[in-house]
């Protein structure tokens, strides 16, 4: 265990800023917002060195965001804020943010492009040819929210498939909408998928359910999960926990806490 705690992490799912859903308590939203500073502080109480951010503001409140302004916003946070990457945030329905993508992906600090169907409310089978298609264009990674209506991750397969130099990353190990009893969405599009091009990460709160890291792990390996946490929506050393102790080798924990993303940082 030691050796693994020791272990600086890379944290693949990020955010910052204040948390705005119009339908849960202000209590709630106090608690799961979290400015650079406090996603920086956590991250260093769970040994993580980098964590790869988009900012709440370009994401939230769900359908009414502005990720044009949270654009600028992150890219000038992380460019100032040490222990910060970026994820651009694209919109298809907001032609702006292929722009700032073009433009931002350049930066040293930008990894790739975020994607939401459910905040941005649109389809991904409707818009994510425009979108792969875009990614491809610079061999990009994208983090997507997975598991609701319109981002199931079994509709991301086919685009996957049809774009092996674009890696996918299905946000959300285990998650299947706020009121589904799957676990299982996640692994087997990866299972489903031809090229080995997509991947999920543990920044689900369904985690911490016993025995799905384990699951997962030995369904699609560990080259195919990265650590994730969602912060600050989430502490982040609590999730960190978790993979510290999970029930699989230690040579596993290493590639979901740090290996598999050093890999798709280099390939950037």
């Amino acid at each position: 265990m030691d050796s693994i705690t020791s272990l600086s992490a890379i944290d693949l799912h990020g955010h910052y800023g204040r948390y705005r859903k119009p339908d849960v308590s202000k209590l709630q939203q106090r608690f799961m917002s979290g400015g650079p500073k406090t996603v920086v502080e956590r991250a260093s109480r769970a040994n993580t060195a980098w964590t790869v951010v988009s900012p709440l503001q370009g994401l939230l409140p769900r359908g009414a965001a502005d990720p044009v302004a949270g654009n600028e916003d992150a890219h000038r946070v992380v460019h100032e804020t040490d222990g910060l990457l970026q994820w651009v945030i694209v919109n298809p329905l907001q032609p702006e943010t292929f722009d700032q993508a073009e433009r931002m992906l350049k930066a040293p600090k930008c990894i790739g492009i975020k994607i939401h169907p459910e905040e941005h409310r649109y389809p991904i089978v409707e818009c994510g040819r425009a979108l792969f298609e875009f990614a491809a264009r610079f061999s990009a990674v994208v983090l997507t929210h997975s598991g609701e209506s319109n981002s199931l991750p079994e509709d991301y397969v086919a685009f996957a498939d049809d774009f092996p130099n674009v890696t996918l990353i299905l946000g959300h190990l285990g998650y299947g909408g706020a009121a589904a009893t799957s676990f299982d969405l996640q692994v087997r599009s990866i299972q489903a998928s031809r090229h080995g091009n997509v991947l999920t990460d543990t920044s689900s709160a369904r985690s911490i359910t016993p025995g799905l890291i384990e699951w997962a792990v030995g369904e699609v390996g560990a080259d195919h999960i990265v650590y994730g946490t969602d912060t600050p929506l989430y502490f982040a050393p609590s999730q960190r926990a978790r993979i510290d102790s999970a029930d699989v080798s230690d040579t596993e924990k290493r590639m979901i806490l740090r290996d598999n993303a050093e890999r798709l940082l280099q390939a950037d």
